[in-house]
């Protein structure tokens, strides 16, 4: 029977021969699994390993599996992992609707059926009617929802979040921390989220590492 979720498998990360951290997990669909500790612990070079754009200055070994596929050697595009930082990163020359369109998945073609998803993803994160606004017109929060729904519709297996609610007022930033986990929970999606709010580790809900103290 094959292992659904991701798993990693006796990951170690080190800097200079120093040895940062060293996790087996298992995370389930719709799980999460929070990593906390200190500025320079090794929580954000641990995203990057499992999405495949581990900067060579780390060393960086141990098994990353999704539904049992090793995908441990495979380039960063191949690995299909959905990303959020602490900025959106949106495109500034695009509307709103075509930085959503943009991460569509090739496959969907024709301009409208690729407008209509982009459409309903935003719907989907509460930003109905917002495709043809320009993204510098947006409030943080806002920003913030869109990233969340071009991550989506890109179809990933995974979702790594490096402390994507640290940049949001409290109000907003548990608006989003119910969004976000919903949406990973209905998805059927792991999730790893790195960060140093304990109020982020207690809303995910999942198991907690710490590493770093």
């Amino acid at each position: 029977m094959t292992e659904k979720g991701l798993m990693l498998d006796r990951v170690m990360i080190a800097l200079g021969g120093r040895q940062l951290l060293s996790i087996t997990h298992a995370i389930a669909p719709g799980e999460v699994l929070t990593v906390m500790g200190p500025s320079g612990s090794g929580k954000s070079t641990l995203l990057a390993y499992v999405g495949g754009f581990l900067d060579p200055a780390f060393e960086g070994s141990g098994a990353v599996r999704v539904d049992g596929r090793d995908i441990t050697r495979l380039p960063a595009e191949a690995r299909h992992a959905g990303l959020l930082f602490q900025d959106a990163l949106l495109f500034p020359h695009m509307t709103v609707r075509g930085n959503v369109a943009f991460a569509l998945p090739p496959g969907i073609g024709g301009r409208a059926s690729r407008r209509a998803r982009a459409e309903e993803a935003l719907a989907g994160v509460g930003l109905e009617g917002f495709g043809e606004r320009d993204p510098d017109t947006l409030s943080g929060g806002q920003k913030a929802r869109v990233a969340l729904a071009r991550t989506l519709v890109s179809a990933p297996c995974m979702l790594l979040l490096d402390e994507p609610f640290s940049r949001l007022d409290a109000e907003l930033r548990q608006q989003m921390r119910e969004l976000v986990f919903a949406k990973a929970k209905a998805s059927g999606l792991p999730v790893i989220l790195v960060t140093h709010d304990e109020a982020d580790a207690q809303a995910a809900g999942g198991a907690v590492v710490r590493i770093g103290s």
